[in-house]
């Protein structure tokens, strides 16, 4: 029997850094590895490093519902599959409740006969979790970050350089008081000792049952919070380094409170290393290949920028539009967008700075 992990944990919380962790790990395990992003463009398949493992991406639905049907799919091939896998690690969308996941692996026949469920795993950000859990949802809608928690066999309480020992007092208790049996293990970066969460066999359906009575009926539904979507950016060309900078400082200045989770790749002009941002409300970092996240361009490699936000009251065309005055337009380019910075553009304004 394949052990599988689910991994889970609201946005931003760690979840692809400690996927990371894992797979850099020396444990000498074949891992595969199931992804599923909350949105209609994919970034975390270039936020994921470079390995010899199998990766596989789900996006556009969340793997608890929309898409469901894709992970059984994907189930049964890794399942067929001569080379076996050691290992099975499913990295849900920060919005997915672990309950239908984790149903999967005892409904669907196929996969009860070669994979057990071995553990859920929850990444907790320490700083920004107890604004979650306390978030009052309407009528009908499940608290997904409560759900995370309440499920969890191991729960890594990551970020805790971020937050003063009274916060993370306070965090732990209301932790402790939604599910007073799973592991807390605390982190930064999402590092932890693979064995301590892989091949555990944490997972007690008795205890799933006696706090879920409904857990193994396939016809129990649960609800979205539908006013959390999702806006994608899929755009070619290059951007200017200094105005994108200027662009998500702002944006996350003016909306951080609503934008749950930012992520992206953009090509930036005049440099063949991969740049990389990720935000969490209003803490942004921006990174690159060179900085070890992700591989640099390949040599013909088309330059794009792919971007995602999730979080509440998104204006997709107003997005759009102003990540797109970031773009530098070659020199000589019949296209131009209004605000979009062109090479003659930046040797102009260089040479007046210089004449200053």
């Amino acid at each position: 029997m394949i052990p599988v992990s689910i991994l889970t944990g609201f946005l931003g919380a760690g979840k692809t850094t400690l996927v990371n962790h894992i797979l850099t790990a020396k444990h000498g395990k074949k891992i595969a590895v199931i992804e599923n992003e909350f949105g209609e463009i994919g970034v975390d398949d270039g936020l994921v490093i470079e390995t010899k493992e199998e990766i596989i991406e789900m996006n556009n639905g969340c793997i608890c519902c929309t898409v469901r049907g894709d992970l059984i799919r994907i189930m049964h091939k890794l399942l067929k599959r001569k080379d076996k896998f050691d290992a099975i690690l499913i990295e849900t969308t920060g919005l997915a409740d672990p309950a239908p996941v984790a149903q999967t692996f005892f409904m669907d026949e196929k996969i009860k006969q070669k994979a057990v469920l071995d553990a859920i795993i929850t990444v907790v950000d320490a700083k920004h979790i107890l604004a979650h859990l306390e978030e009052k949802k309407p009528e009908g809608v499940e608290n997904e970050s409560v759900e995370q928690v309440a499920f969890a066999d191991k729960i890594l309480l990551n970020k805790v350089d971020l937050v003063n020992g009274k916060m993370k007092a306070t965090v732990l208790a209301k932790l402790r008081s939604i599910n007073a049996f799973a592991e807390i293990i605390e982190t930064s970066q999402s590092k932890v000792a693979p064995d301590r969460i892989l091949g555990v066999g944490a997972f007690d359906l008795n205890r799933v049952m006696e706090m879920d009575p409904t857990f193994l009926d396939e016809d129990s539904e649960h609800q979205h919070d539908s006013t959390v979507t999702s806006v994608g950016i899929h755009v070619e060309g290059e951007v200017n380094l200094e105005r994108l900078s200027d662009w998500l400082s702002d944006l996350l200045e003016e909306k951080g409170a609503d934008i749950f989770r930012s992520k992206g790749l953009v090509a930036v002009r005049g440099s063949r290393d991969k740049h990389v941002f990720q935000g969490v409300h209003m803490m942004m970092s921006l990174g690159s290949s060179y900085d070890g996240f992700g591989r640099p361009w390949k040599e013909g490699e088309k330059r794009e920028n792919k971007l995602v936000f999730i979080g509440r009251n998104l204006d997709r065309e107003e997005l759009n539009n102003s990540f797109r005055k970031c773009l530098v337009i070659p020199r000589g380019s019949k296209r131009r967008l209004p605000g979009a910075c062109s090479t003659s553009d930046r040797i102009t304004r260089s040479n007046s700075r210089a004449r200053k």
